[in-house]
């Protein structure tokens, strides 16, 4: 199956938009992490914790999930294909943990962002979180980067399944 050219330039505009808005809004929640981390003005530091709890919730989740609908769908209407290049699959595996992850994390910003709510000053006993959310959102954007790479350079390596396919194509019969 393949796309009609228009449905496939927008289904590439629309998979290029929600993953270069989900690196953008990632870089800024890291941005907010560091400063919430390091800074030692009390209202830098809550701030920081509710502007990343707006950023995670009504930005980030929204747009992790977008290129799982448009990643497969655009994969499937080019002669990529979905199951055939081990890059495509190392990016939509790298965009399903993406997306886990930052589910998972979402109970710890919003830790920060009731404690913030509470306190003027952080104490120990969140520092752990603070941290978590700087480490964690430095792995996001370095995944995110590498699914970058992949999407432009588009490592050699054909699954089997791709070999059986292009097989298949260039001979016109199944083997």
């Amino acid at each position: 199956m393949t796309l009609i050219p228009i449905l496939r330039k927008f289904m590439l505009t629309a998979h290029i938009t929600f993953a270069v808005g989900w690196l953008g809004a990632v870089a800024a929640f890291l941005a907010l992490a560091i400063a919430g981390l390091t800074s030692q003005d009390a209202q830098m530091v809550r701030s920081a914790y509710f502007g990343m709890d707006l950023i995670a919730r009504f930005v980030i989740v929204p747009l992790s999930f977008a290129p799982l609908l448009t990643g497969p769908i655009l994969s499937l209407g080019t002669p990529w294909g979905l199951f055939r290049h081990y890059w495509i699959l190392a990016k939509l595996l790298i965009t399903i943990l993406s997306t886990v992850v930052m589910q998972l994390h979402m109970q710890p910003i919003s830790l920060l962002a009731q404690a913030a709510a509470k306190v003027t000053l952080f104490g120990p006993d969140l520092r752990e979180k603070q941290v978590q959310m700087v480490i964690a959102s430095a792995a996001a954007l370095l995944a995110l980067l590498v699914n970058t790479i992949f999407a432009i350079y588009k490592p050699r390596g054909m699954t089997p399944y791709g070999w059986r396919k292009q097989y298949e194509e260039s001979t016109g019969s199944q083997p």
